[in-house]
């Protein structure tokens, strides 16, 4: 019996020590793979200034390294010094100095002796050469007006249903396509932005990219989404004749909801990454923005009358969306890179066609149906106005 124990004793502290040697030998292996790091990923320098960055070194290296730094576009920036060594019995940082010298982007990695890939993974370092810094503070001013601009765009629509207790005028296609559109525009920011595998699923994609979403786009999409489902509530409530949303809209809502189901099922079982998912309801986003504006547009025209349809939303959607091209072609300018526009015209392109339809809807509001009721900024609740309303086309007639 004695014997027995013993023995149990000798095999659980054999057990204890191997247990003990793999953890220390997983931890340092952990440590050791991320190798030479630096102090910060992103650095923006102005033309012929100087910026700096820090190379820090690995106690865990047990040998000299030799590193030499490699730039994405030799003519875009200067660096000092552009290669040095770590020494393994004298550990150090290393200081790197940038001078900008054109406009642009530039990527700096590096090599190293012995060329193990590990050991310069995570040195790279992505820099914006910039005109002026005045444009920089500009572009970031014209970026908060236009989010707010957009994000108190959906208020005087509510506004003025709550004003007149009645929703007629206001297209229920449009409603329910943005609805959609939103939802699955805050599902794809907040996946990115708050779950970690979706995180890390994008860092394994893009090993050097930014994560695309920031706080802003969360709050933004959120806010729409609640804002949206305000307005819709209100259709529920308020007066709204014979007013309903369209089979061609239900149509394209059931098409777009099959897509997301679809991609949904191939994502859980492991066809495709969740990731893809995401962008698969982005893409889906783009496309209602396009399209969401022609209902509210085609029922102005047949109706000949704007009232009961807030401009107030489409003036502030015109001063967020023309803030927001002006926002990309400042820094197409001041980081000479007007490839992000017309290299990749998608997001420039969904601006340019919101702010025409922004000009569109101005034209049938001020011009066009001008004379055919009172503003849909006035308060409609009067008795005049009531019988006006009375006199109007029905707005579902022939749509």
């Amino acid at each position: 019996m004695t014997s027995n124990i013993k023995m149990f004793c000798y095999l659980k502290t054999i057990f204890m020590v191997f247990a003990v040697a793999t953890k220390i030998a997983f931890t340092n292996g952990q440590t050791q793979s991320r190798g030479l790091t630096v102090s910060t990923h992103d650095i923006t320098v102005l033309l012929n200034a100087k910026e700096t960055f820090v190379v820090y070194d690995d106690p865990l290296i047990t040998q000299d390294v030799s590193v030499k730094l490699i730039k994405q576009h030799e003519e875009l920036l200067d660096l000092e010094p552009e290669s040095f060594v770590f020494y393994a019995d004298s550990p150090h940082n290393q200081t790197v100095s940038i001078t900008g010298r054109r406009p642009g982007h530039v990527e700096v990695t590096a090599t190293s002796d012995p060329n193990d890939s590990w050991i310069t993974a995570e040195l790279f370092v992505r820099v914006l050469v910039a005109r002026s810094k005045g444009l920089i503070y500009t572009s970031s001013v014209f970026g908060w007006i236009y989010f707010v601009a957009w994000s108190v765009s959906f208020y005087p629509q509510i506004y003025i249903n709550f004003k007149r207790k009645s929703v007629v005028g206001l297209n229920f296609d449009f409603l329910a396509l943005n609805i959609i559109g939103f939802t699955l525009y805050s599902l794809f920011n907040c996946g990115l932005f708050w779950i970690p595998e979706l995180q890390q699923e994008y860092e394994n994609r893009y090993p050097r990219g930014l994560n695309p979403v920031m706080l802003n786009d969360v709050v933004f999409s959120l806010h729409a989404m609640f804002a949206t489902v305000i307005t819709i509530v209100q259709c529920f409530l308020y007066e709204r004749g014979e007013q309903r949303v369209s089979k061609i809209a239900s149509g394209l809502i059931g098409i777009f909801a099959l897509f997301v189901v679809i991609s949904a099922g191939l994502a859980g079982g492991s066809v495709i990454h969740w990731l893809d998912f995401l962008y698969y309801c982005s893409y889906v986003k783009l496309t209602i923005t396009i399209i969401k504006y022609v209902p509210q547009a085609l029922m102005n025209y047949r109706r000949k009358s704007t009232v009961g349809w807030s401009i107030g939303n489409i003036l502030l959607d015109f001063t967020g969306g023309t803030l927001s091209m002006l926002q990309m072609i400042l820094n197409a300018h001041n980081y000479d890179d007007w490839v992000s526009i017309f290299g990749d015209p998608t997001k420039f392109g969904l601006g340019l066609f919101s702010v025409l339809f922004d000009i569109f809807f101005m034209l049938q509001h001020y011009v066009f149906y001008r004379q055919s009721g009172r503003s849909s900024t006035a308060d409609l609740t009067g008795p005049e106005n009531q019988n006006e309303a009375q006199n109007e086309p029905n707005p579902t007639e022939k749509y």
